[in-house]
């Protein structure tokens, strides 16, 4: 272990090299720039990583010779330049992206991360992103570390000794936060249905943002709650101290709250600081269908960009254009379906921001197909619940139907007439 400057720290990344930047909020910034002001020096290095915070600056057109980005899950910050076609996309289920690292399938030189500073015996954490970012430290052949006094402690997978962390450089700054928005009436609605569909002693797998939110808001008066996740936020802290989220009647880690990253506002960092309660675990073993299932009525709980008449969820492009990620839905839809009372559900608002149906007849031509239409069970609207499993085709599309926008219904109806052969006609209650 080496205490650098970020600059002289960067220097051991070279030309063609394989470079992993840690996820979500702990991206190392002061190490990201130190890299970037390295590009004059630098040709075809590959930069891997899931959704990172921050500028991500050398996506720039002008770095393209230096630097390639390689995204397993697309960013706000990286979209562009993957549309553009300056950066890569990966698709690749989040369970897994440690075994790529581990396999060598995509071998790491270099890991940059950030650690909380060391405790007393010696151990740094990997605080708010455990997720792949475990297995890229451990096959990377140089792990540089930016140790910051704003990183939390988390407990479970991500404790390193100091003594593996080649480079460390020692630098403090905020982590970056996400603050939650006010939900609209339609949002609320969407979290009060799903919260219809949550049994009691249900184990919940739910993300960040706003259907997300507006379902934990909907759970108030639930009783003995449990969390298995690959990412939570804010929403869960208060129904952890009104007692709703309990976990006990958990079957693994009960009692426990298991993520592999979290990503929120300062409140939320503080709450997993040092908390027992919260269990900090690699991808490869939170979204593993085997131990997703052993949980009983596991709850999942995911988003879509829109949803074919047949069930099909495109939830990683808009058409051809590549905009998030496969990420864990598949690897908790199925989970979800194979535990015992599990559900697994697809949550939308019913139409885009410009009025357009996110229901259509068929995916737009380039869309990804990220959860088959095999595999769903229920999609949720502001407008209702459909619950797809077991059904035929026509079935399923009658309920779909009922649950868009009604200003596309009429429309709905006759792609699915002509779909069918005309042998289709809806009965509304």
């Amino acid at each position: 272990m080496i205490k650098q400057t970020s600059y002289e720290a960067l220097k051991v990344v070279k030309s063609d090299d394989n470079v992993f930047i840690h996820s979500v909020a702990a991206a190392p910034q002061e190490l990201i720039q130190a890299l970037v002001r390295r590009s004059g020096e630098l040709r075809n290095v590959n930069i891997f990583h899931l959704h990172t915070e921050g500028k991500a600056e050398y996506t720039k057109k002008e770095f393209s010779e230096s630097f390639t980005a390689n995204a397993l899950f697309i960013g706000h910050n990286v979209r562009e330049a993957v549309q553009e076609g300056r950066a890569n996309y990966i698709p690749v289920f989040l369970s897994e992206i440690p075994s790529l690292f581990k396999k060598r399938i995509i071998p790491i030189d270099v890991a940059l991360v950030t650690v909380s500073p060391p405790d007393r015996h010696g151990y740094c954490s990997l605080g708010v992103s455990v997720d792949t970012s475990l297995a890229a430290v451990e096959a990377a052949k140089i792990v540089i570390a930016q140790v910051n006094k704003f990183m939390p402690r988390t407990h479970g997978d991500g404790l390193i000794h100091i003594s593996k962390l080649n480079h460390v450089v020692e630098f403090d700054e905020p982590l970056p936060e996400v603050a939650d928005h006010i939900l609209s009436p339609d949002e609320m609605a969407i979290g009060r249905n799903i919260a219809e569909l949550i049994e009691d002693k249900s184990t919940l797998q739910m993300g960040i943002g706003a259907i997300p939110n507006a379902v934990l808001a909907s759970l108030t008066t639930h009783k003995d709650l449990g969390i298995h996740t690959e990412m939570f936020s804010d929403g869960v802290i208060p129904l952890v101290e009104k007692g709703v989220i309990t976990g006990k009647f958990k079957k693994h880690f009960t009692g426990e709250i298991v993520s592999s990253f979290v990503m929120g506002t300062r409140n939320l960092y503080d709450f997993v600081d040092d908390n027992p309660l919260v269990k900090m675990m690699d991808s490869a073993f939170v979204n593993d269908t085997h131990i997703i299932r052993k949980n009983p009525k596991v709850v999942a709980i995911n988003s879509a960009i829109e949803v074919d008449l047949t069930g099909q969820v495109c939830a990683d492009s808009i058409g051809g254009k590549l905009y998030s990620g496969v990420g864990g839905q598949m690897d908790f839809m199925r989970g979800a379906s194979l535990s015992k009372g599990g559900k697994p559900i697809i949550a939308l608002p019913s139409v885009t921001g410009n009025g357009k149906s996110k229901i259509v007849p068929f995916l737009k031509q380039g869309a990804g197909v990220v959860t088959t239409r095999s595999h769903v069970h229920y999609i949720v609207t502001e407008y209702g619940v459909a619950n797809l499993y077991g059904q035929d085709l026509k079935k399923r599309a009658k309920e779909l139907i009922k649950i868009a926008h009604p200003s596309h219904q009429e429309e709905l109806e006759r792609s699915a007439f002509n779909f069918f052969n005309k042998k289709f006609e809806m009965q509304y209650n």
